[in-house]
């Protein structure tokens, strides 16, 4: 069986300096993504192929379902807010990230219990939107639940990078860019806590792990920063196969449509000149389908 049914089409060509955070609505039949560096959240509508962008005032890495259709939760380099495309209006959450602006918030994703994780890392982005200098350790991995309550669940990363949960919820994955592998864990449905079991995926030898999603067969798709490829990889951990990109740095990926077996695919910015299409978002048809996003719960 071959995971894909089409090959990757540029659908949107946004020249995103750090395209990432990619959301699919199903309320909306739309795809939110993020340029990181210029501060935009982009939506694309497949059914008119037209986008759409909002400015922001520094860094967005995420974007995220809630319990309320209308309302997305986002992540930006400081804190997370509530924000309504249609209206534009924007209000904190409450949650704001310590040592900003040293750090930011990088990648996130919702749990089977509607609590919203966030992984930091060093901030590599100055406040007019320029590259600053990434590396060392100084990233966490954070839980911030339905009631306000923020949850440390690891620390000493490098660049966190893919979160996503298992179909029958016992699994957590997450990922550093910097340490080239993401790790699975034992995950506690009923209290939200993990538990560090292997390493999942490590050393590939293309690229690095930036973001990922998971199919309905428990497959990790994992995008390769500066590999120019996404790797489906087995709930055993196999690289069962690599799906080449027409760009280089490719950053994350979710599945969308009305039969979740569209996967929708974020890009960056290349240094090869004749990369013409990098900060592109793709989309390919494929013959499996992903899982409904979780939604973060800001009932009440």
């Amino acid at each position: 069986m071959t995971a894909l049914t089409e090959q990757p089409r540029c659908c949107a060509p946004t020249g995103d300096r750090c395209g990432e955070g990619v959301l699919w609505h199903p309320g909306e039949q739309a795809v939110y993504w993020t340029d990181i560096t210029r501060f935009l959240i982009h939506r694309y509508d497949p059914a008119r192929e037209c986008v759409k962008s909002w400015l922001f005032d520094e860094v967005v890495s995420a974007v995220l379902l809630t319990t309320r259709d209308n309302v997305l939760a986002v992540c930006l380099g400081s804190r997370v807010i509530l924000w309504d495309p249609t209206s534009d209006e924007r209000r904190d959450h409450g949650f704001k990230l310590p040592g900003w602006p040293a750090v930011r918030l990088n990648d996130a994703g919702v749990d089977p219990r509607g609590s919203l994780w966030a992984g930091s890392m060093r901030n590599n982005v100055n406040a007019d939107g320029s590259d600053g200098e990434a590396g060392g350790t100084d990233g966490v991995l954070l839980r911030i639940d339905p009631d306000g309550t923020v949850h440390e669940m690891e620390r000493q990363l490098g660049i966190s990078n893919t979160l996503a949960w298992s179909p029958d919820q016992k699994t957590f994955y997450f990922g550093d860019t910097l340490a080239n592998t993401i790790w699975s864990y034992g995950y506690d449905n009923e209290t939200g806590g993990i538990r560090k079991t292997s390493a999942h995926l490590a050393s590939f030898g293309r690229g690095l792990p930036d973001g990922s999603t998971i199919d309905a067969d428990g497959f990790i798709w994992n995008c390769r920063w500066d590999g120019g490829c996404i790797v489906r990889v087995a709930p055993s951990g196999e690289a069962e196969r690599v799906i080449e990109m027409p760009t280089r740095n490719v950053t994350n990926c979710t599945f969308g449509g009305a039969g979740l077996d569209i996967l929708y695919v974020t890009t960056a910015a290349s240094p090869d000149r004749g990369d013409r299409l990098a900060g592109s978002l793709f989309a390919m048809k494929t013959s499996v389908r992903g899982l409904p996003e979780n939604r973060f719960r800001i009932d009440g």
